[in-house]
């Protein structure tokens, strides 16, 4: 595998995808994207990255409706819904040799495991996205805030590989740190993740401003968060409530933002309910514990989504 000069491949070409890709792409990586909706505009025009960064341009994309048109590749780099993850199964055998990095940008628990299981837990490291980011057009990507990646390995501890590829995400625009865990990283991303993407569908389709400007919200926030916290703690993840103050007040700086979930909700698409609400509870209760604020609200989801 070469790890200066990587083969890439984008499995989920929606704005995650897109916009990480772009950013690899500006900055000399040869980067194929499986695309289904945009491939015949992106083809033609390229892709159109609005960001906080700094825009730029791709006026020529390797974009394809296959995997088996891209071949194998070093690394790829999975943005997709974990709901599709059953397909998974079929478009990534193309793309791999058998020192190919197969990279998980997404959301809750549980995916990792999933690539571990049908592709070998050697392969597999995870990332965490922290960014603000949505699709607004055709071939176009707006990056509101942020960007940070948190990569860890599945099989254990940071290896060379995994500094290596954080020291290319970073000289290619991409803040990136490496995580000793990447288990308790994804609990920490779960402090945000539960409560800003369920109230905001589950109050009744409020973007965050409006979620941290109602105080009975924000307490409800505040409530999710510890018994996150608190969970993660008795599951080994140690994560220290001052988490919690950080992270809203970041929020508070951010334009009104309408969390990815809802996007989802609104758009009619499927919500990552179980990857982000459900397997936590589960997990929880594995292990003989309860998760009443987040067990409240998982139920809540369901019955807004049967509703909709």
């Amino acid at each position: 595998m070469n790890l200066e000069h990587p083969r890439i491949a984008i499995v989920g070409s929606g704005a995650v995808g897109c916009y990480y890709g772009g950013r690899l792409a500006q900055h000399g990586h040869e980067v194929h994207f499986l695309m289904r909706s945009d491939y015949a505009h992106v083809k033609q025009h390229g892709l159109k990255i609005r960001s906080v960064h700094g825009d730029f341009e791709l006026p020529q994309v390797y974009c394809h409706r296959r995997t088996a048109e891209i071949g194998q590749c070093d690394l790829v780099i999975i943005a997709m819904k974990a709901t599709a993850n059953a397909a998974l199964l079929e478009l990534l055998p193309p793309l791999l040799h058998n020192k190919t990095m197969i990279l998980t940008l997404q959301n809750g628990l549980g995916s990792d495991d999933f690539l571990a299981r049908h592709f070998g837990s050697t392969h597999v490291l995870g990332g965490l996205c922290f960014v603000c980011i949505n699709r607004t057009a055709t071939g176009e990507i707006h990056h509101i805030a942020q960007g940070q990646i948190s990569l860890g390995e599945h099989s254990g501890a940071p290896q060379v590989r995994t500094e290596t590829l954080a020291t290319e995400f970073r000289r290619c625009g991409i803040e990136c740190k490496v995580e000793p865990s990447l288990l308790t990283a994804r609990w920490k991303k779960l402090v945000w993740n539960i409560p800003f993407n369920g109230l905001s569908i589950a109050a009744g389709n409020k973007d965050t401003a409006a979620i941290l400007a109602d105080a009975v919200l924000e307490k409800r926030v505040r409530d999710l968060m510890r018994e996150i916290i608190e969970t993660a703690g008795k599951l080994g993840h140690a994560i220290p409530l001052v988490l919690m103050d950080d992270m809203i007040e970041r929020t508070r700086t951010m334009s009104p933002y309408k969390p990815s979930s809802l996007i989802d909700f609104l758009a009619g698409s499927e919500v990552e309910l179980e990857a982000i609400w459900g397997e936590p509870v589960r997990q929880a209760k594995a292990a003989g514990m309860e998760m009443p604020q987040v067990g409240r609200l998982y139920e809540e989801l369901k019955e807004r989504i049967a509703a909709r």
